[in-house]
């Protein structure tokens, strides 16, 4: 990547509301990358659709209340939102509204010209629930109009029942990095019947790397750590032991910090290091979207500066 300019960096998929406990939150895996990313120094943005709806309005004006940017096709469909509730680790289950705005988003020439010059795109499974949803195409015609050589982050975030075989191959097939965690392996493996027990390590270089040609794998294990498989090597971090808030946007901010760090030339290892305090800090924080600590912030800072080429 050129690190002379700012690396441009685009969350593509669904803006929602996150109805938690203690009141309605503005989120999304999308946004929440975006806003991260954002945090990390890159020049990103949010690619989705909203309703032309009072949570659609509030919305669009919160996300650009945190700086971020946001290319966003106005749709005759509600904006979507998830009812959330928290168990007492403070991990959500969600329960999603069905064909909202964010499911029926149009490839736009706006957001062809966004892909063509994207350097960085996550994207997911939910925005892509609907067979016959517009944003299911879109969100293959975006990745395949972005640069040779442009990194493709599959979250997929699998949730309720929203994804099938086929959409978690097209996303294999276009991606460059594939991030899940230990819930969302063995349904991967089984989807493609392979054996669910799969190691990560296994997974990794028989699956991903040999079928896909995919070499960066991010496997989150909650509690028990992260492991990120990268161009062969590999890294484990334990997770850092904080007093839980909430998880929402936890992993989000992980992957959003690991890929942001090393696009910019930090090294992987130091990377991932950085990723795990990250997201250690959001769960001790309400919400997806809490800006870092000047702590955090500063750490960032060096190791980027640290990276960049005399």
């Amino acid at each position: 990547m050129d690190n002379a300019k700012k690396i441009t960096c685009v969350g593509l998929g669904e803006i929602l509301w996150d109805i938690l406990p203690d009141g309605p939150r503005v989120g999304g895996a999308p946004g929440n990358f975006t806003f991260h990313s954002m945090q990390m120094g890159l020049d990103a943005c949010a690619v989705t659709s909203l309703g032309d709806d009072e949570r659609g309005h509030e919305a669009l004006r919160i996300l650009k209340e945190y700086g971020l940017k946001v290319h966003v096709w106005t749709s005759d469909k509600e904006t979507g939102y998830v009812k959330a509730t928290l168990d007492e680790r403070g991990v959500p289950a969600y329960n999603f509204a069905l064909d909202t705005a964010y499911d029926n988003m149009p490839f736009t020439h706006e957001f062809e010209s966004v892909a063509r010059n994207a350097d960085v795109c996550c994207f997911g499974t939910l925005a892509q629930r609907q067979e016959n949803g517009l944003s299911r195409k879109t969100i293959r015609a975006f990745l395949d109009a972005m640069p040779a050589g442009s990194i493709k982050v599959f979250d997929i975030n699998l949730r309720q029942n929203f994804f099938d075989l086929e959409v978690i191959k097209a996303g294999l097939e276009r991606c460059t990095a594939f991030k899940c965690n230990d819930d969302e392996l063995p349904v991967v493996c089984s989807l493609f019947g392979i054996d669910p027990v799969l190691t990560p390590e296994d997974f990794y270089n028989s699956f991903l790397r040999e079928k896909f040609d995919i070499d960066t794998f991010i496997y989150t294990c909650g509690e028990k750590g992260s492991e990120i498989f990268y161009k062969g090597e590999h890294s484990f971090v334990p997770t850092p032991k904080v007093n839980v808030v909430d998880t929402v946007g936890a992993g989000d901010s992980f992957t959003a910090t690991f890929i942001a760090l090393t696009v910019q030339g930090v090294d992987f290892r130091i990377a991932h290091q950085t990723a795990a305090e990250v997201a250690g800090y959001v769960c001790t924080q309400h919400g997806a979207m809490p800006v870092l600590s000047p702590e955090l912030k500063k750490k960032v800072e060096d190791l980027v500066a640290s990276a960049r080429p005399a």
